[in-house]
């Protein structure tokens, strides 16, 4: 099926530019559209905020191919289709008594996409949503479907073909307990950062930068003792991570517990995720540079609070994924939920770009970033481009974003 009209971002703040949006039926069907088109990408849930999914070509949904959830024999892997949301997939999964590692903070968000941009959740111990990729089945720029297990193809931006299904590591089922801690000083989370975000499972701070306060969100795994973060009191009733948004769009907290996949997001499925009305941006540190990062930012906390929603604090364990976040090394990561004002955020965002890239920020790819530099912090990425040249050597599934990378333009 062929559609025209304009198709936009979740929320609402980037229009798409192609000529045609098609969802196919069947794989079968997709090939043949790849094979006959010279410009060609994949959108997934539309949840990004840069132009990452974005083409002047044919843009591909994938919700209308068939729905798949495969469990292997072994109960070791899963095997997706692409436009499968994690939301789906948790329930599918709890039901035969297993889980995933890890969740991102949205579980409306697809498979596909998320691994495609590096998307990731919060835990010390805890790699990328995209580390749990085994293998990719793609259809290439010849229209051929083949599976791909290359550490280079697995955050792949788009830019390597179209992924039909994804194959993920799963764990068995466990249960979690969801605490927030209120009333941190920021002036003292430098020093405490690591004991803090040691704290649980999965830990985030939420702050505005300005008020010098932050809030803590404690995800837990078991039935030991509730943990303590240091310079913070037990919230007495459930939060936001938004000041002002409805509680009841949130997972339960207050230690009640549940399943994995009903606690580790903030946010539940059935609402409107956020802020909704909003941009993001968002740049992976090395752990290293946490103190230098944090005061940079509470110094400029007083041009921050009057555009910003929210702004969270996570941790992320290194993988081995060329264009990960995280590649290489335990990142902190800085994410900026804005206003949706872009001529109030833009200059804001760029001294906040100033400030976090010479420490080694790395930007998250689906997210809003306005340094033409910012992708020099990939070490990998001119690997990733001789990948991309060697599997679609005409650019067929580019876009102004990729091409970009690559010092051109089209």
């Amino acid at each position: 099926m062929t559609t025209t009209g304009p198709l936009t971002n979740w929320a609402g703040s980037l229009a798409f530019g192609a000529r045609a949006v098609h969802r196919p039926r069947a794989v079968d069907e997709l090939q043949e559209l790849v094979r006959r088109s010279d410009r060609v990408r994949a959108l997934g849930s539309g949840h990004s905020f840069s132009t990452v999914g974005d083409t002047k070509g044919d843009l591909v949904l994938l919700d209308g191919l068939p729905t798949r959830i495969d469990i292997a024999p072994d109960a070791r892997t899963v095997t997706v289709s692409a436009a499968t949301r994690y939301a789906e997939l948790a329930v599918a999964l709890q039901a035969a008594g297993l889980a995933l590692e890890n969740l991102a903070s949205l579980p409306h968000i697809s498979v596909a996409g998320a691994t495609a941009t590096g998307t990731h959740g919060s835990g010390d111990g805890l790699r990328s949503l995209s580390a749990a990729v085994r293998s990719l089945d793609v259809v290439g720029a010849d229209g051929e479907l083949s599976t791909v297990t290359h550490p280079g193809a697995v955050v792949h931006l788009g830019g390597l073909g179209i992924v039909t299904a994804l194959t993920l590591d799963v764990v068995p089922a466990f249960d979690v307990r969801q605490y927030v801690h209120v009333g941190l000083a920021l002036a003292d989370y430098p020093a405490h950062l690591d004991e803090i975000h040691a704290a649980g499972y999965s830990v985030s701070m939420f702050t505005d930068w300005g008020s010098g306060t932050g809030r803590v969100w404690v995800k837990q795994v078991g039935d030991g003792p509730t943990a303590a973060v240091p310079g913070a009191r037990p919230a007495d009733g459930p939060e936001h991570p938004v000041p002002g948004m409805p509680t009841v769009n949130c997972t339960p907290q207050l230690g009640v517990p549940g399943p994995w996949y009903e606690r580790l997001p903030h946010f539940r499925p059935e609402f409107t995720p956020s802020s909704g009305a909003e941009l993001q941006s968002e740049f992976l540190l090395p752990r290293a540079a946490a103190s230098a990062a944090v005061a940079e930012l509470r110094a400029l906390g007083a041009q921050l609070a009057p555009v910003l929603h929210i702004s969270e604090v996570r941790t992320v364990a290194a993988d081995e994924l060329w264009l990960s976040p995280s590649y290489g090394r335990a990142s902190l990561a800085f994410h900026f939920t804005w206003k949706p004002d872009l001529a109030a955020v833009a200059p804001v965002l760029a001294t906040v770009e100033r400030a976090l890239l010479p420490l080694g920020g790395r930007p998250h790819w689906g997210k809003l970033t306005l340094s033409g530099q910012a992708a020099s912090s990939y070490e990998r990425l001119p690997d990733f481009l001789a990948l991309r040249r060697a599997l679609d050597p005409a650019g067929k599934f580019g876009n102004r974003f990729t091409d970009a990378l690559a010092g051109t333009e089209g």
